[in-house]
């Protein structure tokens, strides 16, 4: 199913949380440094705007939860916001695309949440990616005065609203929610269209429709995280009913790191699942790794991991 039009991309994470208040964030700094040096193709930052005290929620499916999954901080854990967190590392870097794994997007005002955006990826130079979803705790809805139950609405009319200020000049706006006429809103994005955005969630109707409507690609949750190719062939199959290229969807798989009987990272054996998940349509891969304590030890740390992400995707390095 691999197509010629989408490179195989490594994107790895920035961990913007943790449960030690004493915890230093330069790691955020050299993580991305680094990446810019070694090669990556894209860093990314999740997102929780507050906590409730409710934490076993994440281990719900019916409330939009991972099964047998784990909070990784407590509820007073310390979560750095996403987007500001990737304005500061796109003045240190020029390469990696900028992604969110994932936003709250439907807990930001719409119009605030599209100037950010196109701010942000104006001044990055088109590397700004938004993966959004419509995420398992009540509590940061209810704050927000919003409805939990109607989150994938409000995601929809969020993700509408940006799409719009994006995409047009005077723009225009009509729903339930919210009605404008001829308002002007710029800088636009700078790729044709608006922010690139990934849609994560399950592979169920309501997900597809999201990402038939506003997709670029597919980040799996759940039960559809660690077997994506059902999933896949389902996005396939309605982006050709609704009228896109099923070659052009891209989706975010999972890398697992392996280790060694040592605790160090086992490449190899972490990179053996990269061919099988091309094989049914992965384009992405998204990785977990250990953070060096100095910059040059990081950068010699990823320019190895990239190495052998090519070799395992069997790609070559864009001249």
């Amino acid at each position: 199913m691999q197509t010629e039009t989408v490179r195989p991309q490594l994107t790895l994470d920035l961990t913007n949380f943790s449960a030690d208040p004493a915890a230093s964030w330069d790691r955020l700094r050299l993580r991305a440094v680094a990446a810019d040096a070694a090669g990556v193709d894209g860093i990314f930052a999740s997102d929780h705007v507050l906590y409730g005290e409710d934490v076993e929620a994440y281990s719900k499916p019916s409330q939009g939860g991972v099964l047998r999954g784990r909070q990784p901080t407590g509820p007073d854990g310390h979560w750095l916001e996403p987007l500001t967190v990737l304005s500061y590392l796109a003045a240190l870097t020029t390469r990696p695309r900028l992604l969110t794994a994932i936003l709250q997007a439907a807990l930001r005002r719409p119009i605030v949440l599209a100037k950010t955006a196109a701010t942000l990826d104006v001044l990055s130079g088109g590397r700004l990616e938004l993966g959004v979803g419509v995420g398992w705790q009540r509590a940061e809805y209810e704050a927000a005065n919003l409805s939990f139950e109607g989150r994938g609405r409000q995601l929809d009319h969020t993700l509408e609203v940006c799409e719009a200020l994006w995409q047009s000049s005077p723009a225009s706006y009509s729903s339930p929610e919210l009605s404008f006429e001829a308002l002007y809103q710029n800088p636009k994005p700078l790729h044709p269209g608006g922010v690139p955005i990934w849609v994560s969630g399950t592979a169920n109707p309501r997900v597809i429709r999201r990402l038939v409507r506003f997709g670029t690609g597919w980040i799996p949750w759940g039960s559809s995280d660690p077997d994506p190719g059902p999933g896949i062939e389902l996005i396939r199959a309605a982006f050709a009913e609704g009228g896109r290229d099923p070659d052009t969807l891209r989706v975010l798989g999972r890398l697992v790191l392996q280790e060694t009987p040592d605790s160090e990272p086992d490449l190899a054996r972490t990179m053996a699942t990269v061919e099988p998940m091309l094989e049914v349509g992965v384009t992405e891969f998204r990785l977990v790794y250990p953070v060096q304590d100095d910059l040059a030890s990081e950068i010699e740390s990823l320019r190895t991991l990239v190495a052998a992400f090519d070799a395992a995707a069997g790609r070559t390095q864009p001249q």
